[in-house]
């Protein structure tokens, strides 16, 4: 299971049962802080056209995958190179698998062999071993990128698949926020790119755009839009900093003990207590849709009384709560029950 915190693949059937109470079977539906996708892709499933947007690169490219791709791309120039006549996909997985690893930016900045640029104390994000096949892998994707030996979703999908196959070995308790002592079981097993199941559900005319909410939503027509925003003041960009470089491909300043990327440009101010109901006002005031479905914790910074005070000010507030378990990172203390408001708002 992917690690991400406010990951909504257990409300999908509650999300799902309201969109068809909305809008009924079809219709195009803004998904506008789509993060890992599940929502976009069970849109998908369920027959509707889909806008998604998220500010992070790597939701980008889980994105091409869950609605663009119905099944693997050609990767017609590479398997030439190869003179493979196998599976495409799988053999150039096979192929990066197999790569020497290298003692690069990841072996160095995150490994504990490594030698930090600051000077600081190795990190334990990965183990040594799998640092090293991370930086061979993202080498040649990037070479191949730069050469233009592969298209635009042929990136996207290899990158998403680097990226689960990163978050299954990271030495993590749920985030990146910090890396762990010991290594723990799953972070010594050895790093392999597997090859995703796809979904083979027609492409109805899907959107993805990168960029903050509330500089997209005007340009955005929707029957309903769906708002699940971050609700913490801890930023994702900062906790999925690993994930966000392996999807940008770049080799960023690692900043203090935890080598966090300079982060402010995908900084959200809907986690701020100061700004974060302005962004809400923002978005739907401006964007060309009547109907917004938005998902809410009661973890989060606002109360549910603030949030129905801001939309009622936009029309007329719906509340349902819904508990189910939460994201928990190892040896949380939190309840394990969780309150979720999907609140309706009709302009």
């Amino acid at each position: 299971m992917y690690r991400y915190i406010g990951n909504k693949t257990k409300l999908l059937p509650f999300i799902m049962d309201k969109v068809k109470e909305l809008i009924g079977d079809s219709g195009v539906v803004a998904d506008i802080m789509a993060g890992t996708g599940s929502v976009s892709l069970e849109l998908r499933r369920q027959g509707y056209s889909v806008v998604a947007s998220d500010v992070m690169t790597y939701s980008y490219h889980h994105l091409v995958v869950n609605l663009l791709l119905k099944e693997s791309p050609g990767f017609s120039k590479i398997i030439k190179k190869m003179h493979s006549n196998s599976n495409s996909y799988e053999a150039v997985l096979d192929y990066l698998n197999n790569l020497t690893p290298k003692k690069g930016y990841f072996f160095n900045e995150f490994s504990p062999e490594g030698t930090p640029e600051n000077g600081l104390d190795a990190r334990k994000y990965f183990t040594s071993e799998n640092a090293a096949k991370i930086d061979a892998i993202r080498e040649e994707i990037n070479n191949w990128t730069n050469l233009g030996y592969i298209t635009k979703n042929e990136e996207s999908l290899l990158k998403h698949t680097l990226i689960m196959a990163v978050n299954r070995v990271a030495n993590i308790s749920g985030t990146y926020g910090y890396f762990l002592s010991k290594f723990n079981k799953s972070s010594l097993e050895p790093l392999r790119l597997t090859s995703i199941q796809f979904d083979d559900t027609e492409n109805v005319n899907h959107t993805i755009l990168q960029g903050f909410a509330e500089e997209l939503s005007e340009n955005i027509t929707a029957d309903l839009c769906y708002i699940d925003p971050p609700y913490m003041k801890r930023q994702y960009a900062a906790n999925y900093h690993i994930l966000e470089t392996v999807a940008r491909g770049d080799f960023p300043t690692a900043v203090g003990k935890s080598g966090l990327r300079n982060w402010w440009d995908q900084h959200s101010k809907f986690c701020t207590k100061t700004k974060g109901l302005d962004s809400f006002a923002s978005v739907i005031s401006k964007m060309n849709c009547n109907l917004f479905l938005i998902s809410y914790s009661e973890d989060g910074l606002f109360s549910l009384e603030q949030l129905v005070e801001c939309f009622s000010n936009l029309g007329s507030v719906e509340v349902q709560l819904i508990e189910y378990d939460r994201f928990r990172s190892n040896n949380s203390l939190l309840p394990k029950q969780l309150k979720e408001y999907l609140i309706i708002l009709r302009k």
